[in-house]
């Protein structure tokens, strides 16, 4: 809602019956064996010792860092090779289920359709535009030529002049985050040598087309922190500083309003928000502050120029928030505010999308997303439907202010990714594209349900679930679970084809709901950040717990995975209940948590202190130490587990997983296998490309069924 996108690395997994692992194939593995190096941290009384810290370099050049990242990559291939791998084969057959050329649903702005195309045999899309669906195609950006001199390639972000004749795109070359915004003129339809570096992605037009603003991110800790106004045609050192936010605890983006009379800057932290606006026909102007920020509230607006007027999400006297109107010059009075829809114990407000007549609403019910159609002159509703008891929904891209429907975007478990239109004065909707799956599928051979489990204090946490119903046995069943539980990011319940290699071989594939994420309202969030982390932990272990009690998977078959913050779950989980799953996997996984928040010059710690806590207050950091995974390791019988990491990773640093695996390996009592996969040239999301990012896919899929024939 807050513009503050948290990057969740989903994966799926599958299980099928090979030959078995024999631990004189993995005793004849040489293992890397890195320097110990004792470094001391002292705080609050308390020493802790790092045999690994050297392992950080900051510029990764460090040759005896690299050659240790390398013999990691190594050994993880010389295991797969010492047993049955089946990597290419579950490559194959997750690939097999995509086609090979798509075209996604034009969505019209102005004067053009557009659209993206996968064309056979390409990793990465064609952004393409056209007058209509009979008119001549304009290729706007072929991403497969911009990718094809570098190892990792991602277009971030891409927008069109208000006169639509100028392209701005940001690209990233490492993985680093540290975009490139570049502009093409698609009248001559070439791309200008001047180049705006180390940018957020972010990007805004003046009215005129002739400005353009972007975020600069900080050289050292890669916050977004100074808002620029770039002249077209002009170098970057001729640009004016706009705005620069000296609280290091905020971060800064900047977009332009759907109307595009606005250009946004919004600066937010996790618990406190502000908006500053320039009129789009004004660009020149200083900013000036919708709502000054205060303590403890969180806003977003939206222009809703029909009625003149801001739309504004506050939770101003409303935890699960609610929605206000106000004009421009009454905006930094909130008691001149009108409501509109009034705060809900039980209903998070999301999103709000006006029109000239009606109100799109995107809120959070139960712990599911509904979507319903307000009309502005009589507040009558109407509803849109789902028929999935547990599903993923949302608002897709909707740049038209005058239209008369609106797009959003469904799936389940078992139902592939689909986009509709709805009419806004009947709410009637239509299918407009359902992802195809290749193969055999047929939704109806599987099963989903929502079930709420019960945790240790009494509290109920909701669990999506989904199996084959030919291959469910009560109490035989491989079962994976899946969870997040951080930054109030909800995971809803979608559509994945990978997943059909579980599935298909009798995997049950779990979400758990844990605190930590906003399934159920703000708090539910805040019952499972700082002083309650324990709870996001505590959840996943009771979820797992209890869904073996009910039947829905064998003990000792028991697998979980999550990335990033997921990532810090594992760490923790696994630290806690070691003999409670088989295997984990645990992609680019937070896990060094008190040394990283003690160091701000670390990306992301300084605006994460009020998710995690500050190790400076003693208080704090005394919590903290309770779940850190790397601190927390101890003299246990661990289960086979898998981490990944990518070297230049701008969100959890590759140094986290390396020293956290050799530790593990240290402590272990047990020869179940600890990998490390190192992407040496990808960032936290992993390597690039569609087809490409599936081989890690496939990697983690081969190691869960070799793991799973291991009795």
């Amino acid at each position: 809602m807050f513009k503050k996108i948290h990057y969740i690395l989903l994966i799926y997994f599958t299980i099928s019956l090979i030959n078995p692992i024999h631990t004189e194939e993995l005793s004849n593995l040489k293992l890397p064996s890195p320097n110990k190096v004792p470094v001391t941290f002292e705080a609050h009384g308390v020493k802790r010792v790092d045999n690994y810290y050297w392992m950080r370099d900051d510029t990764r050049e460090d040759s005896q860092v690299i050659s240790h990242l390398e013999s990691e990559n190594k050994y993880l291939e010389n295991w797969f090779n010492s047993g049955s791998d089946l990597r290419d084969q579950l490559f194959e057959e997750i690939t097999n289920r995509i086609p090979k050329k798509e075209d996604s649903v034009p969505i019209r702005l102005k004067n053009y359709e557009y659209f993206r195309r996968y064309e056979p045999g390409q990793e990465h899309a064609i952004y393409i535009r056209r007058k209509n669906k009979n008119s001549k195609e304009i290729i706007l950006l072929d991403v497969n030529e911009l990718a094809k001199e570098s190892e990792f390639y991602q277009l971030a972000n891409w927008s069109v002049s208000p006169d639509e004749n100028l392209l701005a795109f940001a690209e990233d070359i490492s993985g680093r985050r540290q975009y490139k915004i570049k502009f093409k003129d698609l009248i001559s339809g070439k791309t200008s040598e001047l180049i705006l570096e180390n940018t957020s992605g972010d990007m805004a037009w003046s009215a005129d087309g002739k400005y353009f603003f972007y975020v600069l991110r900080h050289d050292e800790t890669l916050l977004p922190f100074k808002v620029f106004r770039h002249e077209i045609g002009s170098s970057q050192d001729q640009d004016i500083l706009v705005y620069e936010e000296k609280d290091s605890t905020f971060y800064l983006s900047v977009g332009n309003s759907r109307s595009m009379e606005y250009i946004e800057i919004y600066i937010s932290s996790t618990t406190s928000s502000e908006v500053q606006l320039i009129e789009a026909n004004s660009p020149n102007n200083k900013p000036e502050a919708f709502l000054v920020r205060e303590p403890d509230h969180l806003y977003s607006i939206e222009h809703d120029p029909e009625d003149n007027r801001f739309l504004v999400e506050t939770n101003w006297l409303a935890k699960n928030f609610r929605l206000m109107a106000s004009s421009i010059d009454d905006s930094s009075s909130k008691d001149k505010w009108q409501e509109l829809i009034a705060h809900r114990q039980d209903v998070l407000l999301q999103s709000v999308l006006p029109f000239p007549e009606h109100m799109v609403i995107m809120e959070r019910e139960n712990g599911l997303r509904s979507l319903r159609i307000v009309d502005k002159i009589n507040n009558s509703e109407k509803k849109i439907n789902f028929n999935d008891p547990t599903y993923s929904a949302y608002l897709a891209a909707n740049p038209e202010y005058d239209a008369d429907k609106f797009y959003f975007g469904y799936s389940s478990l078992r139902t592939p990714d689909s986009l509709f239109s709805a009419k806004l004065d009947t709410a009637r909707k239509r299918l407009l594209k359902q992802a195809e799956v290749k193969g055999n599928f047929s939704s109806s051979d599987y099963k989903v349900e929502r079930k709420l489990i019960e945790a240790r204090d009494g509290t109920l946490v909701p669990v999506s679930l989904v199996y084959k119903r030919t291959k469910f046995r009560k109490k035989n069943n491989p079962m994976f679970v899946y969870g997040y539980g951080s930054y109030g990011n909800s995971i809803d319940a979608g559509f994945s084809s990978s997943r059909l290699s579980l599935l298909d071989r009798g995997y049950i594939f779990v979400i758990a709901h844990i605190r930590g994420g906003q399934e159920l309202g703000r708090e539910w969030y805040e019952d499972g950040k700082v002083f309650n982390k324990l709870n996001t932990f505590y959840d996943f272990i009771d979820v797992t717990k209890g869904l073996l009690n009910l039947g829905y998977g064998e003990e000792g078959r028991v697998y979980a995975g999550g990335g990033s913050a997921g990532g810090l779950l594992m760490g923790a989980i696994v630290n806690m209940e070691p003999s409670l799953y088989k295997g984990i996997i645990s992609n680019v996984p937070f896990v060094d948590v008190i040394t990283t928040m003690s160091d701000p010059s670390i990306p992301l710690t300084t605006g994460e202190y009020d998710e995690w806590g500050n190790p400076e207050i003693k208080e704090e950091f005394e919590y903290m130490m309770k779940y850190s995974p790397y601190d927390n390791i101890d003299y246990l019988t661990y289960p086979s587990i898998l981490v990944t990491a990518g070297l230049w990773d701008s969100q959890v640093q590759y140094y986290e997983p390396a020293k956290y695996v050799a530790k593990l390996r240290d402590y272990t009592r047990s020869k179940n296998p600890i990998l490390f996969k190192v992407n040496m040239s990808a960032g936290h999301g992993g390597v690039s490309g569609r087809f490409e990012s599936l081989k890690e896919v496939a990697m983690e899929y081969a190691f869960l069924l070799r793991v799973d024939t291991d009795k």
